[in-house]
């Protein structure tokens, strides 16, 4: 996705931020070791139509090249999907391993726990463009109070809607979750060719905006210790409105318990719903369907009027290995590579959502496709526990398996939070 913005002015400036803040040397690193010369190895993802990303990193390698004589970067791409092997790896044999690299926002506590991300809290408060970071990004690079990292960018859902359906049927946006939810069925009845709001039951982040804008959490605690929120009064009316949805009179549990965030997305593209929730990533997707030029994005309402359903703030952030060699230049590579004058360069090159809130506000008044997202950005977003059990939980599909206990009729609402309350328990405490 290619977004025409430009910031020649911010552009400037962070340019002239990134090579007068220098980072201070400490010595946490597990190497031991501060080498000022050198070949610094970076791993970042591989995107699908990579090209503008590498342009925009391979500026930046310049710049610090020509600013560090003597040093060499060598960056390499990886793919998203076997990443977990890669750096597995990395962290039991440091000689393989990167200097700087990007990864996941999720993945930061477990990552900690290995003992394989370098502590930057130090140099990260002597940041000059640190203290514009979005506080939910910030957060996604903290654990236990300390910083492991710089966040890259960041990607938030709202609501799509076909504008041409609503116009037909006289359909206002909804502005509360009861509004939408009778919205939905409004377009199935009127419509039966066509899902409401298409939900999915497999979609995590699509249902989790329910639970928090009910006052539910995912778990409360801090440090190691963690105990699941799932199930409490709040979470648990988030989570009948949610799978409420699932039903012959909106998107059919036949037909919906089993999708995921891509499978919705998808079928709004196909001209198959109503209403869809999609990431700023989805534009892509959608814009390639048979719905372009047929649809508008809004915030997710909240539960009263006018207010924002908290969304899930996910992302990728970037961080130094503790093994590293040359632990000044990594960090030094680190926030030029997260810099503003970088965040602005990739979204324009890609589209990604800058962390910085100053460069995300111009982002939005330069794009207006940009402005839903901002402003569910902007309303307060949520995120994950920051416990490397998180990871175990996730791909155990603890959460999708409540909902679809629920939607099956397997179980009801309080049994399956229970189930998935214990089960989400059982891995904090393994977790240690």
């Amino acid at each position: 996705m290619k977004l025409s913005v430009r910031f020649a002015g911010l552009t400037a400036l962070a340019a002239l931020l990134a090579t007068a803040c220098a980072p201070q040397t400490s010595s946490n690193s597990s190497s031991g070791e501060d080498e000022k010369t050198g070949t610094l190895r970076v791993w970042l993802f591989q995107e699908v139509g990579n090209a503008p990303k590498q342009k925009v990193v391979d500026s930046v390698v310049a710049g610090f090249e020509k600013a560090h004589k003597g040093t060499e970067v060598n960056v390499e791409y990886i793919p998203i999907d076997t990443r977990a092997q890669r750096v597995k790896a990395a962290f039991n044999d440091p000689g393989s391993a990167p200097d700087v690299m990007e990864y996941g926002n999720t993945d930061t506590a477990g990552y900690v726990k290995d003992g394989g991300l370098l502590d930057v809290t130090e140099e990260f408060g002597d940041w000059s463009e640190a203290k514009d970071t979005d506080p939910t990004a910030k957060q996604s690079v903290t654990v236990d109070g300390k910083m492991y990292g710089a966040p890259f960018y960041v990607g938030v859902r709202a609501l799509y809607y076909r504008t041409d359906v609503f116009e037909e049927l006289g359909l206002a946006v909804p502005k509360t979750m009861a509004e939408l939810a009778a919205t939905a069925r409004k377009i199935r009845a009127a419509r039966p060719d066509l899902y409401g709001l298409v939900v999915g039951g497999a979609y995590t982040y699509g249902a989790m905006p329910f639970v928090w804008a009910n006052g539910g959490e995912l778990a409360s605690g801090k440090g190691g210790s963690y105990a699941s929120g799932i199930d409490s009064p709040e979470a648990r009316k988030g989570i009948e409105e949610y799978t409420s949805l699932f039903g012959d009179d909106n998107c059919p549990a036949a037909k919906c318990a089993g999708m995921g965030g891509n499978d919705t997305v998808s079928a709004f593209a196909a001209g198959k719903a109503g209403m869809a929730i999609g990431g700023d990533f989805s534009h892509t997707a959608v814009e390639a369907g048979k719905v372009k030029g047929k649809y508008a994005v809004v915030p997710l309402p909240g539960v009263k009027s006018g207010s924002i359903a908290p969304a899930f703030a996910g992302g990728n952030n970037i961080g130094v290995l503790k093994s590293t060699s040359h632990r000044t230049l990594a960090v030094d590579l680190m926030e030029r590579l997260a810099s503003k004058k970088t965040q602005a360069e990739l979204f324009d090159a890609m589209g990604f959502l800058p962390t910085f809130t100053d460069v995300r506000q111009q982002a939005a008044a330069k794009e207006p496709f940009v402005k839903p997202f901002v402003q569910t950005l902007s309303a307060g977003t949520k995120f994950v526990p920051a416990s490397p059990a998180w990871a175990q939980i996730d791909s155990s599909l603890v959460l999708p398996t409540m909902f679809q206990q629920i939607i099956s009729g397997k179980k009801d609402v309080p049994a399956a939070s229970e189930d998935a309350a214990k089960k989400m328990n059982t891995a904090f405490g393994s977790a240690g």
